[in-house]
C-alpha cells in the first residue's frame, strides 16, 4: 500500500466512522463504508485533502468503488 492509498484509506474510514479496513481491491459500497449520502463527504474530504476539484459529474459510486480506484481517479485528475 503506497502513501496515497493510505491517506484514502483513512477519509474512508473517517466518513464511514467504522474501524475495520477494507481490501485495496474491496467495494467500499458493497461492504458498507460508503453509501450515496456519505459520497459527497467524500468526495469533499478528498478534494481538501489532495488539492483536486471533482466535478459534480464525477460524482459516480463506480469511480469511487475501491480504494484502488480512487487512487487510480486521483493520479488521472492531477494529470
Amino acid at each position: 500500500m503506497n502513501q496515497q492509498q493510505m491517506l484514502i484509506l483513512q477519509l474512508v474510514k473517517k466518513v464511514s466512522k467504522k474501524s475495520d479496513t477494507p481490501a485495496l481491491d474491496e467495494s467500499l459500497f458493497e461492504s458498507g463504508y460508503l453509501d450515496s449520502f456519505a459520497l459527497p463527504d467524500f468526495v469533499a474530504e478528498l478534494e481538501e485533502q489532495f488539492s483536486v476539484k471533482i466535478p459534480d459529474s464525477d460524482l459516480n459510486p463506480r469511480k469511487f468503488d475501491t480504494i484502488e480506484r480512487i487512487a487510480a481517479y486521483l493520479e488521472e485528475r492531477a494529470n
